[in-house]
């Protein structure tokens, strides 16, 4: 095996690690910007209740918490599936 199909099979190793758990790591981001939203609705338009920025911050806290998530178990992939050059 040429260092050229290493190199490629590493690439394609690694594009299977950065797909792994797209849709959590994205749906956490939606949930950060949402909860952002929120908090500066709360915050800057009056008449608004002050129970809106608990709820803000829970959803901004439950995105961070899909972040987390998604990284322990790529990170949890990639140890049980290590990338092993082959001769």
């Amino acid at each position: 095996m040429t260092e050229a199909d290493v190199l490629e099979r590493k690439a394609a190793y690694i594009d299977v690690v950065r797909a792994l758990h797209r849709r959590t790591r994205n749906l956490g981001f939606v949930a950060c910007l949402a909860g952002v939203l929120i908090l500066v609705f709360a915050k800057f338009v009056a008449g608004s209740p002050p129970l809106l920025l608990w709820a803000g911050l829970g959803v901004v806290l439950l995105g961070w918490g899909l972040f987390a998530w998604s990284v322990v178990q790529r990170i949890a992939w990639v140890r049980a599936h290590p990338f092993v050059a082959k001769d």
